[in-house]
């Protein structure tokens, strides 16, 4: 199994754009030191839930910094934008970084992102598959060209094309929906899925759909959480309580009851929120080295993924606290996956998918 580093950047708090990067480009350098293999920036726009506005700008200037982690925006809310110009920013970036860029794609959440932007969330889902196909093929094809209702491109080249020649691409899936897993089927595209659901209750989509496991069998499955490596597990109790943020955060602009105060968020508590015990038991991993192992490996047999994404950077959670969990995981977690039979190949000149 793989692991990456997660980012939204959030500030509760309205830190200064200034020291909310600074934090970032830290976590990033980080990381590549410490041999995570990814790191993912999430795109969300116009509230402190996440700075992180421009993901493929600051990448570019994380890319400068680093030497071997990949790097990519986790994910890029196509219908906010025209496929080709994703395209050629992706393409830019990985010229840039040396060839070390994966893009996830999705539709994005956030109504409130859409109505600034003049759009309207889930108007044209033709539109959204045709983009998604466009932009895989500027990607993917020297030269391509695309006929659809909402998208007409006559014959077309990337300048600068990629430096991959077959960028890995990732795109947001439901499981439950065969219908979202088979678009990731069809466009061979990696999954990206099992964020929002309960750890005992996670579907492995090479069981529960046989007809597509040939195909699932060819591409990658990734998932990703909040994570926190404490000295104990007190500390890491105390610490999931930040995590609340994010998740109240989340979930309030997700079904569009945020309260929102020029762009600032009023985090409140829902009612019945699950106890420290649940979260620690079903929705993040936190604890010791030993228990998040425990964690990882029972996210691994519930969705059958080789990727992991950790989110260590949420709600208030002080610098000094998120880098020292990075560098627990790194030392005490990941090598007890490090020899997993059928383990991707880690050297990244080398790692590629079937997209």
């Amino acid at each position: 199994m793989q692991f990456g580093v997660f980012m939204t950047m959030p500030s509760p708090t309205l830190e200064p754009a200034a020291a909310v990067y600074a934090r970032g480009l830290e976590i990033g350098r980080l990381a590549d030191v410490l041999g995570f293999s990814h790191l993912w920036l999430a795109e969300h726009h116009f509230t402190n839930y996440a700075y992180s506005a421009r993901p493929l700008v600051l990448l570019a200037h994380i890319a400068a910094q680093t030497q071997r982690i990949r790097l990519g925006p986790a994910i890029v809310p196509l219908p906010l934008h025209h496929p080709l110009v994703v395209a050629e920013e992706l393409a830019t970036l990985d010229v840039l970084s040396g060839g070390r860029v994966e893009a996830g794609f999705g539709k994005g959440y956030q109504r409130y992102q859409y109505e600034r932007l003049g759009l309207r969330k889930g108007a044209d889902p033709q539109a959204y598959d045709e983009a998604l196909t466009l932009a895989r093929r500027a990607l993917h094809e020297p030269v391509f060209e695309f006929a659809g209702r909402a998208f007409q491109v006559p014959r077309t080249r990337l300048f600068p094309a990629p430096a991959q020649a077959r960028m890995p691409l990732w795109l947001v899936v439901n499981t439950t929906q065969r219908e979202s897993v088979a678009q990731a089927v069809r466009e061979g595209m990696n999954l990206l899925t099992g964020v929002l659901e309960p750890i005992g209750a996670l579907t492995d989509v090479r069981r529960q759909y046989p007809e597509l496991a040939p195909a699932l069998a060819r591409l990658r499955i990734g998932t990703q959480r909040p994570v926190f490596v404490g000295a104990s597990e007190a500390q890491a109790r105390e610490a999931v309580e930040e995590a609340r943020w994010n998740g109240r955060a989340m979930l309030q602009l997700r079904h569009d009851i945020a309260r929102i105060d020029d762009g600032v968020l009023e985090v409140a508590p829902f009612p019945n929120e699950p106890s420290t015990d649940h979260l620690l038991a079903e929705h993040v991993v936190a604890g010791t080295a030993d228990q998040c192992i425990e964690q990882l490996r029972r996210i691994r047999r519930g969705l059958g993924c080789d990727y992991f994404s950790a989110s260590f950077w949420f709600g208030g959670l002080a610098q000094s606290r998120v880098l020292e969990s990075m560098r627990r995981f790194a030392a005490d977690v990941m090598p007890a996956f490090a020899h997993d039979a059928g383990a991707p190949d880690l050297r990244h000149d080398t790692l590629e998918t079937t997209a």
